[in-house]
């Protein structure tokens, strides 16, 4: 599912879908999921977009190329109108409701919906095997949160054999909260401690079987976690897949900032580093980055890069990147660029590249970024969320947009 307008996301989803987000440097948001499906052999696999969607099926369409000999593929299917519908997708079920048709020509007896915009790694097989050993109708992977995060998802309860019997979404009241806790039976299999409560969140993953699919899509039900769900457990088997590994449902400008400086650290928590299970994306066939006197502390560092005399600490570097001497670039995320200077595409303005002498903190530099020198960017001190010309700031952090030229000398 990649077409929600992302607006927690904002300004990063000004003029990208959420999945076409950049993450770690050199991927985008949704790298994960296909990559995922491609690890657990899922070899068909459809893009639902909508929104903003240009630069997410032009990453699509360029990076996932079967062979011909395969049956595989990465297909994107876009919003459209047709004879018997002419509205937009009205939310994630009616999304998959209006495609309905093109996944019923398949052969296929199980449906895997997957969120466009989640840092996570499953193998799906083994999700699979679950729900056909326990005859479910529709499994739901869940995660064991604790009371404080179990308010801001939908919380699902299900008995010691994991069949699920409620949904709550957002549950805020404590005796609510009471009757949703895992069984100690749960927790004591699943080798949680269980001095403290936990709650199990939806994960926003579905398996459905196919008939199962064709039945709950018939009304007119626009959300799977908000409507398909709480009426499919009370006339189906739902069943949970306990999820126990790291997940992150990057929504916000604080989550995906967070998730990003955590790559950084020295044993991350989510790991890229995967042989068996690598995460791919599209080959851009760049340079070696070039380090002309940098210092280096806690950092990722994409390809054709050049870093001059530069200090960088605890920050993502994203791909043909050039920072120049005399600057520090600490607790960032740069997303790069798409071109070098003295490329066509960018005759018409400064070159991107961040200048000498400048300071920048707690901040994210999108994509083709032009910032002159000895300009200082921080945000230190900075509360609520502001909007102005060149620059937000969204949870305390300073986002410059996408193609942004910040003038030498600038103070934000």
């Amino acid at each position: 599912m990649g077409g929600g307008a992302g607006t927690r996301l904002y300004p990063l989803t000004k003029d990208r879908a959420k999945p076409a987000v950049p993450l770690a440097g050199k991927y985008r948001l949704v790298d994960i999921p296909i990559s995922n499906c491609i690890n657990s052999g899922v070899r068909q696999v459809y893009v639902l977009t909508q929104f903003n969607s240009e630069s997410l099926n032009r990453h699509v369409n360029r990076t996932y190329k079967f062979d011909q000999f395969s049956r595989g593929f990465v297909e994107i299917l876009a919003a459209q109108q047709t004879l018997n519908d002419e509205t937009w997708y009205q939310g994630t079920a009616d999304a998959v409701r209006q495609n309905l048709r093109t996944f019923l020509e398949g052969n296929w007896d199980y449906y895997l919906i997957l969120a466009g915009d989640q840092l996570y790694r499953m193998d799906f097989r083994e999700v699979m095997d679950q729900h056909i050993a326990s005859k479910a109708d529709i499994t739901i992977p869940t995660l064991p949160v604790n009371e404080r995060d179990a308010k801001s998802f939908g919380i699902l309860h299900a008995d010691a054999t994991g069949r699920i019997h409620t949904f709550v979404e957002k549950p805020k009241e404590p005796e609510v909260l009471e009757t949703l806790r895992m069984p100690i039976e749960t927790m004591q299999r699943m080798g949680i401690p269980t001095n403290e409560p936990r709650y199990q969140a939806s994960m926003g993953i579905y398996v459905f079987s196919r008939a199962i699919l064709e039945k709950s899509l018939d009304n007119d039900f626009a959300d799977f976690g908000k409507h398909i769900i709480p009426d499919a457990i009370k006339n189906y088997h739902v069943h949970s897949y306990d999820f126990q590994g790291y997940w992150e449902d990057i929504g916000t400008i604080r989550s995906f900032f967070e998730a990003n400086l955590d790559l950084c650290e020295m044993v991350p928590q989510y790991d890229f580093f995967d042989s068996l299970n690598p995460i791919y994306t599209n080959a851009r066939f760049l340079p070696s980055s070039k380090l002309n006197g940098a210092t280096i502390h806690k950092a990722l560092l994409a390809d054709g890069c050049i870093l001059t005399d530069a200090h960088i600490e605890r920050s993502v570097i994203g791909v043909r990147s050039i920072v120049e001497s005399g600057t520090t670039i600490r607790n960032c995320i740069l997303m790069g660029a798409d071109y070098y200077p003295g490329s066509a595409r960018g005759a018409d303005r400064p070159p991107p590249g961040i200048g000498r002498n400048c300071r920048i903190e707690k901040a994210i530099i999108d994509k083709n970024v032009h910032i002159g020198d000895n300009v200082l960017i921080t945000g230190e001190g900075k509360v609520g969320d502001q909007d102005h010309e060149n620059y937000f700031v969204r949870d305390g952090i300073v986002v410059i947009p996408k193609g942004a030229v910040i003038p030498a000398g600038t103070w934000i």
